[in-house]
């Protein structure tokens, strides 16, 4: 499930998009449009600042803005930075790989073969949605199809 923080970091994002074409943009435009608390967006704007997503500006005409153009970021890589790996459980990840404690086989391992799956599917959605996709609805070409 999708954390408060990632959520909140990708409105921020998304808005930023929208509205920073012509500089930097208030931490505090953006808490008030998006109702986020000022506060948490402040430590989730400084978390993606670190990992070169933002730039910040201090003084009058100051804030943040976006540091790469949106269509070079990916709705992945905002959630992977704000809440970590995608995958649905640690056997899975490609990025965080960890053996399950209580795992026998993992070759064998029914509930890591279907997990590998969901993690495949989630990334292949959130790694072809940009940040422009987002912030202007386009709308990503399907890339995996399944049917139940």
């Amino acid at each position: 499930m999708l954390s408060s923080k990632a959520k909140y970091g990708l409105k921020a994002m998304v808005y930023l998009a929208r509205n920073g074409q012509d500089g930097a943009v208030l931490i505090a435009d953006i808490a008030e449009a998006e109702s986020i608390p000022k506060k948490f967006l402040d430590a989730i704007l400084l978390e993606l600042k670190n990992r070169g997503f933002l730039s910040s500006k201090k003084g009058k005409g100051g804030g943040y803005s976006l540091a790469r153009p949106v269509e070079r970021i990916t709705v992945g890589d905002i959630v992977r930075v704000l809440d970590g790996p995608l995958a649905p459980v640690q056997c899975v990840s490609r990025t965080a790989y960890r053996r399950c404690d209580d795992c026998r086989d993992e070759s064998g391992c029914a509930v890591r073969a279907v997990m590998g799956e969901v993690r495949d599917a989630i990334a292949a959605i959130l790694d072809n949605t940009s940040l422009a996709d987002m912030a202007f609805l386009k709308k990503p070409e399907p890339v995996l199809m399944y049917d139940i």
